[in-house]
């Protein structure tokens, strides 16, 4: 079965579950979280929000473009506001930043109104996917971009550990499918 064709078994069943809350999903950059959100909102017909791109929206800047005029203590807060806005118009599928679940408002927040998903990576997959975008990823603009996502994966897995669901992400199929068995045993 292909993920992207991949249909859960009862779509009202698992919306309704739902219970109006949303499903966001967090980890590291590269980790498939938009690519595998759209996929979950597009199966169960509710809307998708990358935070990423509802925080450029809102900024009127791309995202090197904020930390470079602003800083990383600027983004974080406006992503933050973003962030509070998306989950309290659930039901949707949100995907965030690699960062944002660092904060605690934030994944205060998440608790109250939604399920967080924790798409698992390994480094080189990370190192794969992210690198065929050079220089969308202000924080990995180092003299060593893989030391600096080994570094950041090691300080951030400890609180997306936190995440109310843990899914692999080796393959966008397999944690798509991985996702609709958590909810819908056979």
């Amino acid at each position: 079965m292909s993920g992207t064709n991949y249909q859960p078994k009862d779509k009202d069943k698992m919306k309704d579950a739902l219970n109006g809350r949303s499903i966001i999903f967090v980890g590291m950059m590269g980790s498939g979280k938009t690519a595998i959100g759209k996929l979950v909102a597009a199966a169960l017909g509710i809307p998708f929000f990358d935070s990423d791109h509802e925080i450029i929206a809102a900024a009127n800047l791309d995202i090197p473009e904020i930390f470079e005029r602003h800083g990383e203590a600027y983004f974080r807060a406006g992503e933050e506001r973003v962030i509070q806005r998306l989950i309290t118009d659930g039901p949707a599928v949100i995907s965030l930043g690699g960062g944002a679940f660092i904060s605690q408002t934030t994944r205060d927040a998440i608790a109250k109104h939604g399920i967080s998903v924790w798409l698992t990576a390994d480094l080189d997959l990370l190192m794969n996917r992210v690198m065929r975008r050079p220089g969308t990823r202000p924080l990995l603009q180092t003299a060593d971009p893989r030391a600096t996502l080994a570094e950041l994966k090691t300080v951030r897995e400890p609180v997306y550990a936190k995440a109310d669901l843990h899914v692999p992400s080796s393959k966008v199929s397999v944690a798509t499918l991985t996702l609709w068995q958590l909810w819908l045993p056979a």
